[in-house]
């Protein structure tokens, strides 16, 4: 299936695929133990979490991006794994930290009667940092701060790139 996916993708035409570099062991391990005052054992959602362990383990994402890789190069494509630290917190169009809480799932902007969806905005974001177009952001005192910026309008980016 992997092979199916990344033909598919390379028959696109895009020229660079950009996707985050995840830790796939730390996506994949077990959940600390919770102890309460008297030495016993609390709720740490570890049953829900080794389900999803299985899931990450079954897609097998480091072998489909390896796959992709070879696959896009034999195409001459090319292959980008960025950092995503801050991606999903930034807002793409006007580089302001917006979504602070994991909970937060979209963003309601009244100024451009805009709603933003954390995980679109975040794919926006991946594929800044995959063309050197995102921020450097700075932590103060727990504080997140957007440094040197170079906002460009979203729609500008370059359509020769797929994001995922």
């Amino acid at each position: 299936m992997a092979f199916k996916t990344a033909h598919g993708l390379v028959r696109t035409g895009k020229k660079v695929f950009v996707h985050e570099d995840l830790n796939l062991k730390a996506l994949s391990k077990r959940n600390k133990a919770k102890l309460d005052e008297d030495g016993k054992f609390l709720p740490n959602g570890q049953s829900a979490k080794s389900g999803l362990n299985k899931s990450w383990n079954d897609a097998a994402f480091g072998q489909f991006f390896l796959t992709l890789e070879y696959i896009a190069a034999k195409a001459g494509a090319r292959v980008i794994a960025v950092n995503p630290a801050y991606t999903s917190q930034l807002l793409a169009y006007r580089d302001e930290i917006v979504f602070t809480d994991c909970d937060m799932r979209s963003y309601w902007d009244a100024k451009l009667s805009l709603n933003v969806d954390r995980d679109i905005n975040a794919g926006i974001n991946i594929k800044r940092v995959g063309l050197g177009l995102f921020p450097t952001i700075k932590r103060r005192k727990g504080n997140s701060v957007v440094g040197d910026s170079t906002t460009i309008p979203v729609l500008s980016l370059s359509e020769n790139i797929y994001h995922f």
